[in-house]
């Protein structure tokens, strides 16, 4: 099945493009949260996030920070929502991060899922570190 992100960055699906150039695409989400509610994708077929090429994150990211700023003067938000899915959720496997323009009292209340706590200071302590030792492996 065809990857409909590198359709789009390939300019064979028509959407409502708001950017493009040689290293990224963005387009109004087809079902926003908010008028705004935009998608920055890769135009090279990245699955996710951790599928970057390390040269690529600073690139894609000065595009998703100008994107954010964008749509915040554009849109007339006092901020964003700036996130990515990787696989779980991940409607369409390529790398895209949503920039959703906020306001006070938008009816957006905190994460899309229910937020939990940790058990004990312990358990959080062992968590960060089984986190820090994953991170001393790459």
């Amino acid at each position: 099945m065809e990857c409909l992100f590198c359709a789009v960055a390939a300019g064979e699906v028509e959407v409502p493009t708001v950017f493009a150039d040689d290293e990224a695409v963005a387009f109004l989400d087809h079902r926003p949260l908010f008028p705004g509610h935009v998608l920055v994708v890769p135009r090279r077929h990245v699955p996710t996030l951790t599928d970057l090429r390390p040269e690529e994150v600073g690139p894609y990211f000065e595009r998703v920070r100008r994107l954010t700023a964008a749509v915040e003067r554009g849109m007339a938000a006092k901020g964003s929502f700036v996130a990515t899915n990787s696989r779980v959720s991940q409607s369409v496997p390529h790398l895209h991060v949503h920039v959703v323009p906020r306001n006070p009292k938008d009816g957006l209340r905190g994460f899309f899922w229910p937020r939990t706590r940790y058990a004990s200071p312990e358990e959080a302590a062992a968590t960060a570190a089984r986190i820090r030792e994953a991170l001393e492996q790459d």
